[in-house]
């Protein structure tokens, strides 16, 4: 084992999903109250009714001694978000990705929307995974470090946006180089680009690209989307200057097509190894930046 890189995602996805227990504990302690012996008891409720009223009275129920659910990064949602997000996950399923579109085509009150649809979600889940051994904390864990991993994947890819933002800009202001920096990303042809750069000599459009491992198909559609997102910028008249922060990429670096290119070969959860070479990279970049002005 000591020539395998420690696994730093799953190490600190799992510390997090365990700060989620409680959470988990304190709703099977609520079902409790409400006559049930545990969550498979609950689960396989037959009284459609009455599961939907306890799912009601969960969401409308305030948590107590200020328990929190976390994010991929440790960051605690709302209450309300937390309420919905640990119950559809308990049922297997995604409640921003697939679940929030179904609440517009329901009545009620929003509280009443979810708990008809987390019900729904309940009858048919409780139909597949009918095995009580399937609704205890160790398989919930399993899926919770899965759906986290989700919005860890998102939430980093809005960090380094920041980080790349911030960094730039102290870096311009440093140098004397009068830029403007877009606050917010832009679209253009069905690409996202996260930084824009503007001068009086013309745009640069900065995609910033993190993986955190690089096997699999993924790492094939990870450089298919550099390569498009280049082709873009390109196509629309607009210099690119891709950040890839990849350890061990293997993408063929001559074949972008684009002049200029930022490559850090780390793993994006070591930020604080990133940014100095990052600053590193824009002191490379200088005149390109000169020349926007």
């Amino acid at each position: 084992m000591s020539n395998i890189p420690d696994n730093i995602r799953l190490k600190e996805l799992a510390i997090v999903t365990n700060l989620n227990k409680p959470f988990f504990d304190d709703f099977i302690s609520f079902l409790r109250t409400e006559g049930y012996a545990g969550l498979y008891e609950f689960v396989v409720e037959q009284d459609s009714s009455k599961a939907k009223e306890t799912i009601k009275k969960y969401l409308d129920r305030r948590i107590p001694n200020n328990l929190k659910l976390y994010d991929g990064i440790a960051r605690p949602y709302s209450e309300d978000k937390a309420k919905w997000f640990l119950l559809g996950w308990i049922f297997r399923d995604a409640p921003a990705q697939r679940l929030d579109g179904f609440l517009k085509n329901l009545s009620g009150t929003r509280n009443e929307r979810k708990a008809e649809l987390i019900n729904q979600v309940r009858q048919y889940a409780s139909g597949i995974l009918s095995e009580p051994e399937r609704w205890d904390w160790l398989p919930i864990f399993e899926v919770m470090i899965d759906r986290l991993e989700g919005s860890r994947r998102s939430i980093k890819g809005n960090l380094f946006e920041e980080i790349v933002r911030r960094n730039l800009s102290k870096f311009l202001e440093k140098n004397g180089i009068n830029l403007s920096i877009d606050k917010t990303q832009i679209k253009l042809g069905g690409e996202t680009y996260d930084v824009k750069v503007s001068g009086g000599q013309g745009t640069i459009l900065i995609p910033v690209k993190t993986r955190e491992t690089m096997g699999g198909g993924h790492a094939r559609l990870f450089t298919r989307d550099i390569h498009k997102a280049i082709s873009v910028a390109s196509e629309s008249g607009y210099n690119c200057v891709p950040i890839i922060i990849a350890e061990s990429w293997k993408g063929d670096l001559a074949a972008l097509n684009c002049q200029e290119f930022v490559y850090i070969n780390k793993n994006p959860n070591q930020v604080h190894e990133v940014e100095p070479l990052l600053i590193q990279e824009f002191e490379r970049l200088i005149h390109v930046f000169c020349a926007l002005m």
